[in-house]
């Protein structure tokens, strides 16, 4: 069940809320959450979300021992308070929880990709492609488990000690399947106290409609073109063409995952919960560095706080800088999917975070634009391995930006007409912060003339992305791999 299905928009999501809002008590809610979050799940994954159920068992356990280890109880009598010693270390046991995730996560998501690569050196195996099916969204709540365990550990959030709680974190269905991460330290507290407001709620369906319609709108019709661009062989594709394919395409990754992830917020905000946000219109960056603050942020930060000052930062001198910044970006990269695109694809980012370290970027402000031209050539560039489905079509594919071919095959442009070039250039104004400035320079506007066009623009947005996937057969799902 995806987000954008009139199942979910018609059955699935007003079900929830009308039961969820009739349940008196936040216990009662936080269990109904619960079922409904495993039944969302289960609806397409079938018997593969007992993967999440005993990923929830497990973290609930390993969390409980670290705090039994990671205290120092004591006894106390008149004379002298002594520490009773525990056989088990909290780092081991740490230790093992993280491995265990990260063991299934691997399992699932990369043993075919292991054992591909082995067989060069002669290594065979049984695995066969899709011969493991891969659980939609396990990098996400695997990331998720992994962060509360080492915060548990280092004493910033305490343990969950009940189990409902603990697995409605870890399912919760309006991030369960595209992100964002959410961290435990930011959530737990809205498990057991949250309140839902009636400003709250008109937010949440405000958020989730832009998202939806950033999802319909315009990342599905931009996806047809890139699909079809990316469909043509390399030998007859022209330079003007690969272009589109990729601003297409660039245009497409970034509305559908700011989509859902929007759509996620804004559910959060129906039931009371307050999930930050995932993206800042990372395509107004001026540098690589700075498309990295703004883009897929829960990702980014966790890498920064899990990884890259785990492994010493910048601390360590300028080679160990280098080294750990590398690590960071090889795992981004491989996080997206079990491929070397991906590899490549952050490995190719992490190049160019090395470059900005140690040159310059700054121009006078006239000359600022050059800095975010120079961003959007990178990123879309890198986007060919994103997209691509082999290195060698990618390389090729980077080739053609640059060769000034004519090309010999049309057939992509049978999808562009004055409704897709209307779609593409709204996606390129919607991806700056239009918004925002919409906002403030609309202050001196009659307050209640104000809501009611934001309103009514709301409303057209959802009957557009309603009709929109009546009327449509093409709905790509782009997290499969994640």
């Amino acid at each position: 069940m995806i987000f954008n299905s009139l199942i979910f928009l018609f059955a699935f999501l007003p079900t929830v809320l009308v039961v969820y809002f009739l349940l008196p008590k936040i216990q009662l809610k936080n269990i109904f959450l619960l079922l409904a979050s495993l039944f969302f799940y289960a609806w397409g994954e079938a018997v593969i979300v007992l993967v999440m159920v005993f990923s929830i068992l497990f973290n609930y356990l390993v969390g409980n021992i670290i705090l039994t280890n990671n205290q120092q109880p004591t006894t106390n009598n008149q004379q002298s308070t002594i520490k009773v010693k525990t056989w088990l270390n909290p780092k081991l046991i740490l230790f093992i929880g993280v491995l265990f995730n990260l063991a299934v996560l691997i399992y699932y998501k990369y043993a075919y990709f292991i054992v591909e690569n082995l067989q060069v050196f002669g290594f065979k195996a049984s695995i066969t492609e899709g011969s493991i099916l891969l659980p939609i969204g396990i990098s996400f709540y695997t990331f998720q488990s992994i962060s509360y365990l080492v915060d548990v550990y280092k004493r910033i959030v305490p343990p969950q000690k009940n189990l409902v709680h603990l697995g409605l974190y870890i399912s919760l269905f309006p991030q369960l399947i595209a992100g964002p991460i959410v961290r435990y330290e930011d959530i737990y507290k809205e498990i057991l106290y949250r309140k839902t407001t009636i400003e709250g709620f008109t937010s949440g369906i405000l958020k989730f409609t832009r998202g939806l319609a950033k999802k319909v709108l315009i990342a599905n019709n931009v996806a047809l073109i890139a699909d079809k661009v990316f469909d043509i062989p390399i030998t007859e594709l022209g330079t003007s063409m690969s272009w589109l394919g990729i601003l297409c395409y660039s245009l497409q990754i970034y509305f559908d995952f700011s989509g859902y992830s929007d759509m996620a917020i804004g559910l959060g905000r129906m039931f009371g919960f307050n999930i930050k946000e995932n993206f800042q219109h990372p395509y107004s960056a001026k540098n690589i560095k700075d498309f990295w603050r703004r883009w897929h942020i829960s990702l980014s930060t966790w890498f920064r706080d899990y990884l890259y000052i785990p492994l010493g930062g910048s601390r360590g001198g300028t080679l160990f800088t280098y080294r750990n910044l590398l690590l960071v970006f090889f795992v981004t990269g491989l996080w997206h999917g079990a491929s070397w695109n991906f590899i490549v694809w952050g490995l190719f980012h992490g190049f160019f975070l090395l470059v900005e370290k140690n040159i310059s970027m700054k121009l006078p402000r006239t000359l600022a634009w050059l800095s975010n031209i120079y961003m959007l050539v990178v990123v879309m560039v890198g986007w060919v391995f994103f997209r691509a489905e082999n290195l060698n079509y990618a390389v090729d594919y980077i080739g053609r930006l640059f060769v000034f071919s004519e090309g010999t095959n049309l057939y992509a442009l049978l999808y562009v007409n004055n409704l897709t070039v209307l779609i593409i250039t709204l996606g390129v104004i919607f991806s700056v912060p239009l918004r925002k400035y919409i906002i403030k320079y609309s202050q001196g506007i009659n307050t209640i003339l104000f809501t009611s066009i934001t309103y009514g623009v709301h409303f057209v947005l959802l009957l557009l992305s309603v009709f929109e996937i009546i009327q449509s057969n093409y709905n790509p799902f782009i997290y499969f791999r994640f």
